[in-house]
């Protein structure tokens, strides 16, 4: 879609956020020994998949050596790892891995994205800095007309879907509270809860391979 061909273009020149720029930089000049000489990314990272997508998978942010290096969401890291075999075992990607953007990965009815495009220090963006990405996260999602599951990879992203939908829609009140497997029906579709692929979560046990492929099975009945 020529469309969002054009918002990746303008998400990849942005430098509004100073400290983002700089740490996003930083994190390519001393990038870690196993990736020492490797050509970094260090831009903001937009979102990939299919444009007709009736799922849309939200991260949280590029991880420093992950999609900050690449230059795709959630691919290079083990939370990438986790992620892309997943929607591989439900059908949603053509392949188990995501190493590069030339790697053959194919998404099939999924889009997958992030509320902040550049990696933050320690894996925490600003809330400044989440609104300063909101525009391209709202346009973004916008274009993406057929989406009607959202998979929210963590508090962070629910959160910033969940304000994304408060200016478009109506929404329960209290807003529920985020927790793995919550799912919450809105006019413009319905929100799947899903804790974070991140290596604290994944490595402890906190998220499972038959948590997050439960999910995925769950996102796939919703669009039939």
């Amino acid at each position: 879609m020529a469309a969002l061909d054009d918002l990746a273009q303008r998400i990849t020149g942005c430098h509004v956020c100073p400290r983002l720029v700089a740490w996003r930089e930083a994190a390519a000049r001393d990038a870690p020994k196993r990736f020492a000489g490797q050509d970094y990314w260090a831009r903001p990272v937009p979102g990939f998949g299919d444009p007709a997508a009736r799922i849309v998978v939200i991260g949280l942010a590029p991880a420093a050596s992950g999609a900050n290096r690449t230059g795709r969401v959630f691919t290079g890291d083990r939370s990438g790892d986790f992620l892309y075999a997943s929607m591989y075992r439900n059908g949603l990607a053509n392949q188990p891995t995501s190493t590069a953007r030339d790697d053959g990965l194919v998404l099939h009815n999924a889009y997958v994205t992030a509320a902040v495009r550049c990696a933050p220090p320690a894996n925490k963006p600003t809330i400044e800095e989440r609104d300063a990405c909101a525009p391209f996260f709202a346009e973004e999602l916008a274009l993406l007309a057929e989406a009607s599951v959202f998979v929210v990879l963590g508090a962070f992203a629910f959160e910033a879907l969940w304000r994304f939908l408060g200016g478009q829609i109506p929404l329960v009140k209290p807003r529920p509270k985020f927790q793995h497997g919550l799912e919450v029906m809105t006019e413009r579709g319905t929100i799947l809860g899903c804790f974070h692929p991140s290596q604290q979560n994944t490595f402890t046990g906190k998220l499972t391979e038959p948590m997050i492929d439960a999910v995925f099975a769950r996102a796939n009945e919703l669009v039939g």
